[in-house]
């Protein structure tokens, strides 16, 4: 590897982490328990807190396909109940951050990961298929399933792991952090 090309992955990662660190923020920003250091009674930061560590929490190697909202992924059509709407109940959406399936036994519901070649996605959705290491990113037709993503093996870093719930309010202010550039610590790494 020649050593721009060295510099120039070296920037891309760096970038990468630090837009990863930016999402997580808005995760920890909540009100949510699960992603706050933890406060003393007067709110500030309990003394014996450790400042959290940027960056992902973990990376794993997963199996990654995509699916659709229609018949050829779920066996629904448009006009159909549920049709595209998600276990967790929000409608599903490909954009600044996306919606995907996990098996909520490895990536619970909730769970913001930055996957390579396809940008955030946090696990909204299960599916039969979808067991173990494996996830499903939700593109809007088959077509772009097939010529953007097919199936791939990826390492995707996880910046929040997930309580079992999400909803459109925190999607939509996943959407913003990503947009505006926010930047908070996120949760510890896994040592």
């Amino acid at each position: 590897m020649s050593t721009d090309s060295h510099m120039s992955c070296c920037r891309l990662k760096a970038v990468r982490l630090a837009a990863a660190a930016l999402v997580a923020a808005v995760l920890c920003a909540s009100a949510e328990p699960a992603f706050s250091a933890p406060r003393d009674s007067g709110g500030e930061p309990a003394s014996n807190a450790e400042e959290a560590d940027t960056g992902p929490i973990e990376s794993v190697v997963v199996t990654a396909t995509g699916y659709t909202a229609g018949v050829e992924s779920t066996g629904k059509r448009p006009g159909d109940r549920g049709y595209g709407i998600t276990y967790s109940g929000v409608r599903v959406r490909r954009g600044v951050v996306s919606t995907i399936a996990a098996d909520p036994e490895v990536f619970p519901i909730g769970t913001l990961l930055y996957i390579p070649g396809y940008g955030y996605g946090v696990v909204a959705d299960t599916g039969k298929a979808i067991k173990g290491n494996r996830i499903d990113l939700y593109f809007e037709t088959p077509g772009q399933v097939y010529r953007e993503w097919g199936k791939r093996t990826v390492r995707v870093d996880v910046l929040v792991r997930g309580n079992g719930k999400l909803s459109e309010k925190r999607l939509a202010e996943l959407g913003r952090a990503v947009t505006a550039g926010q930047w908070l610590p996120v949760e510890k790494r896994k040592t």
